[in-house]
């Protein structure tokens, strides 16, 4: 991506955060004290992952699950015990990606991107596939909308994680490799689009 593309798409992402967070913050709100009383803690959940140029950062997310003893990893399926009754409805709306808007505000990640990895997986990129740390992680993005149904896709499997570390994430690479090498503002603008329709 060119010094002038990056800076339309930042310019572009600065717009659409500001009227998203004066838009949505209400529901946030709202989402993150129904958050707060499911799971009895915080409703905002505040992660590590890696961001653009292999940078740690904290991603903003309402809080969707609840601990439970032994039951631990990143890889989540639709019929996680952790998920709660709030949380699989703010999961199936997106209403609890919502408070990235101010990650993209903040200029940690973009309205579309490849989906930010926690350590562990950023790490393994090499070679070409090093390019997906050249840009801002997404909201959304070409990899999301193939894989929007990935949790449930995953409960499927008899090893969700392997099959994740073996098919899915090498998929999400390539597809990501690829937004990167032939980005445009248009194609950003028609995936935000498909997102929102679902």
């Amino acid at each position: 991506m060119s010094a002038w593309g990056s800076g339309i798409k930042r310019a572009f992402d600065l717009i659409l955060a500001i009227i998203g967070i004066a838009l949505t913050f209400w529901i946030m709100i709202i989402a993150v004290i129904i958050a707060s009383m499911e799971t009895r803690s915080f409703g905002l959940f505040i992660q590590r992952r890696v961001g653009r140029y292999g940078r740690i950062f904290k991603v903003y997310k309402v809080k969707t699950m609840k601990n439970i003893a032994g039951v631990h990893g990143t890889t989540t399926t639709s019929n996680d015990p952790r998920i709660t009754r709030s949380g699989k409805f703010f999961r199936d709306t997106k209403i609890d990606e919502l408070p990235q808007l101010f990650n993209v505000l903040f200029g940690t990640m973009s309205f579309v991107g490849p989906r930010p990895d926690v350590e562990g997986y950023a790490d393994r990129l090499d070679g070409e596939d090093r390019i997906v740390l050249s840009v801002r992680p997404g909201i959304t993005g070409p990899a999301s909308l193939k894989y929007k149904n990935e949790e449930s896709l995953l409960s499927q499997q008899a090893d969700p994680k392997a099959y994740n570390d073996k098919v899915i994430w090498p998929d999400k690479v390539a597809i990501n490799r690829e937004y990167i090498k032939s980005w445009s503002l248009k194609k950003d603008i028609t995936c935000i689009i498909k997102t929102i329709l679902g």
